[in-house]
């Protein structure tokens, strides 16, 4: 389901890229900025979804052992993809907000990182797990 993902996000993103290019002033204009908005959302979502996604082992999609009781699952190192994830969702956080405040003023940016704290609070989860993590 990785890869598919994957391709499929890249996929979206250039659908977004393709409806960029005929934002206008007119009625098709606001189609093609929603079909951008919302073919970006997606294409974003469907990559973080491939990148961040493991592959599971036999003895771990198996819910029950040979005795009937649950396996406990062991913890498991953590992957490059935590710290690239989360510094990247910081990063762009940052330049977001930093953009909105100097564009549109303080209340504005205010109001973007409200909007913005389940993305930042993700990434910062991402970041501080993979530190945490045995090597």
């Amino acid at each position: 389901m990785r890869w598919p993902a994957l391709v499929l996000g890249v996929i979206l993103f250039a659908v977004a890229v393709a409806a960029f290019t005929r934002v206008a002033d007119t009625r098709a204009g606001l189609v093609a900025e929603v079909v951008t908005l919302l073919a970006g959302m997606a294409g974003l979502s469907l990559v973080i979804y491939g990148l961040a996604d493991r592959k599971r082992t036999a003895a771990a999609r198996s819910t029950t052992s040979s005795a009937g009781t649950a396996l406990r699952p062991r913890p498991r190192s953590r992957s490059r993809n935590d710290i690239l994830l989360g510094t990247g969702g910081i990063a762009l956080a940052i330049v977001l907000l930093s953009g909105l405040i100097l564009s549109a003023g303080f209340w504005w940016g205010l109001f973007g990182l409200l909007l913005l704290l389940p993305m930042i609070a993700g990434s910062i989860y991402l970041f501080l797990r993979y530190l945490r993590a045995s090597p």
